[in-house]
């Protein structure tokens, strides 16, 4: 006696989820705990009932987890309702109308795994955890979304915050930010929330108070689903915003603080910079990779301010413009003249030192010289540069830190928060990542040293009419 396909009754949310339809790119995540991999399994066996000959495809970075939380579950569940081929890992419903649907299950570990895609047609596909894939890869695997036929062609990604496709999902689903080829009307995002999941809370009704206990950054990314901090983020000391916390022990108004430049990074831009504070340009090259430029002002106090970026992307995240450097010295000089704040300034210029390499030829350094565009070596001390880093993001007792960025650096605020740390080498980042305003600001955070901040309690301020807690910049 043929068994009957029957569906547990979803959460709200997963029932927006289920039943959407309207668009080609559907994202479900956020929080940790929403019942996404749920979701997955129900919606594939919806469609295999719903449109026979359907082809899908269940993707996860590893195999062992593709095994453990769809094959062995869907294979107990569709027992007697549909076969699974160990060997092919395919699982295939029974044929109506000669038309069969399969779920193709696989993995996508590294670059190489790739080649399993080559030449396959999917209609369906769910990447699930999507953001423990690459740009490269999602966009491998979404070229397999096709087929002559007239059933719905979508991706589903089910995703946390953090890991090497924590920019590529933040951008298309929670910035909305699409280049030319893109069309935001097919792009719909779901937010997740463990408190959403009813089996989840009834079996272990002690998950939110474990996520509750965790670090402040961690606890926001995977109890409330915050897209702006991630697992292995390497400058979780970096604050775009300041805190609630900040809002209630002072007393000021977020945008108060951000005036005030207390308890934030991302500070106003500057309407001007006095003749006596020295203007330094750190400067990262690449080709097929962005070249990254960033402008800093030392204040009196030995505090950098970086008013400024020039950054050689393409609009592509970690995508270069491919210029050769006499393009790109040109284009400094033009940007330099131009620049409000750097035109008619003496700038100090600090790079990389591998630009002085003279095995391929003429140093790049050297082409800069003709345009008026001068560097001196860099400290390219890695780890040491990173603490400079982590020393100028701490906050003294009144809120003050010794680095800030204007808020219209879009790159270095969209890439600082991107960074993550390295699996092998674990104080250093990881350089897959986009990181090339970082090392510039590092090249200009070794030149000026500062000593590790004290650990002091914060200053609580409530009322502040002398405005003393800021001094002028």
């Amino acid at each position: 006696m043929p068994r009957i396909l029957t569906i547990d009754r979803p959460s709200p949310k997963q029932k927006l989820v289920l039943t959407e339809s309207a668009h080609k790119f559907i994202a479900y995540g956020g929080a940790r705990g929403g019942g996404k991999s749920w979701v997955v399994r129900t919606k594939a066996k919806l469609l295999a009932v719903r449109y026979p000959g359907i082809k899908m495809l269940i993707l996860r970075r590893t195999y062992p987890e593709l095994q453990g939380n769809h094959i062995d579950i869907l294979t107990a569940e569709l027992y007697g309702i549909a076969r699974y081929n160990k060997q092919d890992k395919k699982m295939t419903f029974p044929s109506i109308g000669g038309k069969a649907s399969t779920i193709k299950f696989d993995y996508c570990s590294n670059d190489s795994d790739l080649m399993h895609f080559q030449g396959q047609e999917y209609d369906i596909i769910f990447v699930d955890e999507a953001t423990n894939f690459t740009d490269h890869q999602l966009d491998e695997i979404s070229a397999c979304l096709r087929g002559a036929n007239n059933f719905p062609k979508r991706i589903y990604y089910t995703c946390n915050p953090g890991g090497p496709g924590h920019q590529y999902i933040k951008r298309l689903f929670i910035d909305r930010s699409y280049l030319p080829s893109e069309n935001g009307d097919n792009y719909i995002f779901f937010q997740a929330l463990p408190t959403e999941n009813t089996a989840l809370m009834q079996a272990q009704p002690d998950y939110i108070s474990q996520l509750e206990r965790l670090p402040k950054k961690l606890r926001d990314a995977w109890l409330y689903g915050r897209w702006d901090v991630f697992e292995g983020q390497y400058f979780e000391d970096f604050t775009i915003r300041p805190s609630a916390d900040a809002v209630e022990r002072t007393g000021l108004s977020e945008e108060t603080l951000r005036q005030r430049h207390l308890w934030t990074h991302v500070i106003p831009p500057l309407e001007d910079i006095p003749r006596e504070w020295q203007i330094y340009r750190g400067f990262d090259w690449g080709y097929a990779k962005p070249f990254a430029t960033v402008y800093m002002a030392c204040d009196w106090d030995g505090r950098l301010i970086q008013f400024a970026e020039f950054y050689g992307c393409t609009g592509d995240p970690n995508e270069g413009v491919k210029w050769d450097a006499d393009k790109v010295f040109a284009e400094m000089r033009e940007y330099e003249n131009t620049h409000p704040l750097l035109r008619d300034r003496q700038i100090q210029g600090i790079a990389d030192p591998s630009i002085w390499d003279k095995s391929r030829g003429t140093p790049i350094a050297d082409m800069g010289i003709p345009h008026g565009i001068v560097f001196t070596p860099g400290d390219n001390k890695r780890i040491p540069g990173w603490m400079q880093f982590h020393y100028r993001l701490a906050f003294d007792e009144n809120g003050r830190a010794m680095y800030y960025v204007t808020e219209n650096c879009k790159h270095t605020i969209r890439t600082i928060p991107l960074q993550m740390y390295d699996e092998t080498h674990v104080e250093d980042l990881d350089t897959d990542m986009e990181d090339h305003l970082v090392d510039s600001c590092r090249y200009l955070f070794m030149a000026r040293p500062i000593k590790a901040p004290r650990a002091t309690p914060p200053k609580e301020i409530h009322f502040d009419p002398l405005n003393s807690t800021r001094r002028a910049i």
